[in-house]
């Protein structure tokens, strides 16, 4: 493999090589899907008294998940940076989080309390993101600058059909009653994921030298230097609040059923319609957006992004119709297939390249806290609040969805304050600082 002088490759990859890249995050991204949008609301609402304060127990449930990846994404990446294997530097740790993945959904299927469910919740958490902090190391590794877009739009494409597929699995465990071998089955597809994935990348580029002990290049990933990378934390809020817009689809279960009268099975079809009407818009925009990036900017089309995503999740909150709202997904669909390729390609051109691991482990606790961030605002404070106090479970709903119009406007603002030029050798610095952090024990 070809390599610039501070390590990024040249040489362009063949195209099934950039798709076995992205096939891990349709494992990933299924299992959320599944869990967020159709299985927890529905567990919790069977519950008793689930129903009653249905927000506030499903923003509990997805907060306590939220402190492993914040925690794990970073340090996990920051080791496998380090690690050296026969597999690699990133493949074991996948292995590993994928089995506990597994495990722990087998748990999450079977419990029969609330907090059972979110002790297994948050043991997947750490499970999913022990694994994800080393993959998302992959493409600045392994991609050359000028096939970036490309590889964003794929995996753009791949958390599109994701979550389609686990919104899919999903709702057909809820409607015929399967709902523990649904969950199951979550977790098996991922572990398919897992094995083409491990089995077909080569990953190329060597673990750069260890000159601390373990416990300083897990301290390293926290050190105070993030602190001069300004692009990498307003990139950071600009994630957060997109995809807490986002996160307005986890809602969509009570919306279809509150403001449209709609029972538990009627809401969770109309939910995988308007998923799989939104998907499809998504990933037919999530290629061409992120190559029209090149052209235009990223900063430029993430904007557009927010424009479009907006009228969509407007559109919903006002819909006085099912079927004006599931409309409204297509504009939705297809300003998040657009942000998702191009948030991706900016991630890349921004980061240092030494530690990828590090950094991209550090942008995605956005994403990480995003759906809690946008819950325990919609959540207890729409969707639960403004419902009682107008005596109306509609209005929550329809609130809850205006809350991830207000959140896109603050993210269209942070993305000002973002440096858009690629980086590419900041190695030296970056060695400067982890040998810095600890010297390395001698026996």
């Amino acid at each position: 493999m070809s390599q610039a002088p501070h390590g990024r490759p040249t040489a362009a990859l063949p195209l099934q090589q950039l798709i076995t890249l992205s096939i891990y995050w349709f494992g990933i991204v299924l299992i959320w899907g599944g869990l967020n949008k159709i299985i927890v609301p529905t567990m919790i609402a069977d519950l008793p008294g689930g129903e009653e304060n249905l927000g506030v127990l499903i923003a509990i449930v997805v907060t306590v998940g939220v402190i492993a990846p914040i925690l794990v994404q970073p340090t996990i990446g920051t080791i496998s940076d380090y690690t050296t294997t026969r597999w690699g530097r990133r493949k074991p740790y996948i292995v590993i989080g994928t089995l506990l993945d597994v495990l722990f959904l087998v748990g999450l299927a079977t419990s029969q309390t609330y907090l059972s469910l979110v002790a297994f919740y948050f043991l997947l958490q750490l499970s999913s993101n022990f694994a994800q902090g080393p993959f998302q190391g992959y493409v600045p590794d392994l991609v050359p600058a000028r096939q970036v877009a490309l590889a964003s739009g794929l995996m753009g494409t791949m958390i599109v059909l994701g979550t389609i597929a686990g919104v899919g699995i999903a709702t057909l465990g809820v409607n015929t009653g399967l709902v523990v071998a649904a969950t199951i089955s979550l977790g098996i597809v991922e572990a398919l994921t897992m094995v083409i994935l491990v089995a077909t990348v080569r990953e190329g580029r060597t673990a750069p030298a260890r000159t601390t002990s373990w416990l300083g290049v897990a301290r390293s990933a926290w050190g105070t230097d993030i602190l001069q990378q300004r692009s990498v934390l307003w990139l950071l809020v600009v994630r957060l609040l997109f995809l807490g817009a986002y996160a307005a689809t986890s809602l969509a279960l009570p919306y279809f059923r509150r403001v449209h009268g709609m029972s538990e099975s009627e809401a969770a079809t109309t939910v995988l319609i308007g998923t799989g009407i939104a998907g499809v818009a998504t990933a037919l925009a999530a290629i061409p957006g992120a190559r029209l990036s090149d052209r235009f900017g990223r900063r430029e089309m993430i904007w557009a992004a927010a424009v479009i995503a907006g009228i969509g999740l407007g559109g919903v909150a006002f819909a006085p119709t099912p079927l004006v709202a599931i409309a409204s997904f297509v504009p939705f669909g297809i300003g998040m297939g657009t942000f998702l390729s191009v948030d991706w390609a900016l991630m890349t051109d921004v980061i240092p390249k030494h530690t990828s691991g590090r950094y991209m482990g550090i942008l995605n606790a956005g994403t990480a806290m995003a759906e809690p961030v946008y819950l325990l605002v919609a959540g207890p404070l729409a969707l639960d609040l403004i419902a009682r106090l107008l005596g109306e479970p509609s209005a929550g709903a329809r609130a809850a969805m205006l809350v991830g119009v207000v959140v896109l406007v603050g993210a269209a603002l942070a993305l000002l304050r973002v440096d858009p030029r690629r980086r590419e050798g900041d190695d030296i610095v970056e060695e400067a600082r982890i040998e810095a952090a600890e010297p390395l024990a001698t026996t």
